[in-house]
């Protein structure tokens, strides 16, 4: 019995790493796309959040599943958890990364203007964001707090460019007028890589939870549903 929970287990693991390489090579290839307008890149994403999508749900079914056969406690209920809300959170920074995608091809083929790249700091934004997706993946194989720990500051940096891009955009908007639009719609490219960030971070949150059993969401205020899984899991170990 033993040996077949550890083999699903493992599956369960392995099916999550390969998400999250899925989801790394649809943000890379947005943020590899954005400077020059690359829509068959774009195209590409689009075509491949199918897999993303289908991904996330065989990864439910397969923790559904577990969950019902194997009635888990302990270390093995909390990864379980910690999965099931890491493979939401992977599906959403797809989402993010179809999004950007969709507002390439929206785009009239003409590559964005450098300097207004440069300004906005979206290259940093981009490498940071794929930066954090990294260590947070590298942090649940490793199974490392202190890298899991490390993406909240990582994160600020996101924030902060998110923030300091509004500014630069409205004073472009003041010197050209008729790219108003282009503008507004090229500013939801920064929410969207900053909700990313929130998401991955949201990760971290849950490998933390895994290993350590601390809750990090809302301040470290627990559900009611933690709080009762959080007793079966002490009650396992006893």
């Amino acid at each position: 019995m033993v040996k077949f929970v550890d083999d699903e287990l493992k599956t369960i693991r392995q099916e999550v790493l390969d998400m999250w390489a899925l989801v790394y090579e649809q943000m890379k290839n947005v943020c590899d796309a954005i400077p020059t307008v690359d829509k068959d890149k774009a195209w590409d994403v689009l075509i491949r959040e199918k897999r993303v999508n289908a991904s996330e749900l065989k990864l439910d079914c397969d923790i559904e599943d577990f969950l019902v056969l194997y009635n888990p406690v302990a270390v093995d209920m909390r990864f379980i958890i910690a999965m099931l809300k890491i493979n939401a959170d992977l599906e959403r920074i797809g989402d993010f990364a179809e999004n950007i995608a969709r507002f390439i091809i929206r785009q009239d083929g003409q590559a964005i203007d450098a300097g207004l790249l440069s300004d906005t700091r979206l290259s940093e934004m981009c490498s940071a964001v794929l930066d954090m997706l990294i260590t947070s993946r590298l942090a649940l194989e490793k199974e490392d707090i202190s890298m899991a720990n490390s993406l909240f500051e990582k994160d600020n940096i996101v924030d902060e460019i998110n923030a300091a891009a509004t500014q630069v955009l409205a004073g472009y908007i003041a010197q050209h007028p008729e790219k108003a639009g282009f503008c507004l719609d090229f500013k939801g490219v920064f929410l969207r890589l900053e909700r990313a960030g929130d998401h991955i971070t949201n990760l971290a949150e849950e490998i933390v939870f895994y290993i350590d059993a601390v809750v990090l969401k809302h301040s470290g205020k627990k559900s009611n549903t933690e709080q009762a899984l959080l007793r079966k899991m002490q009650e396992g170990t006893e």
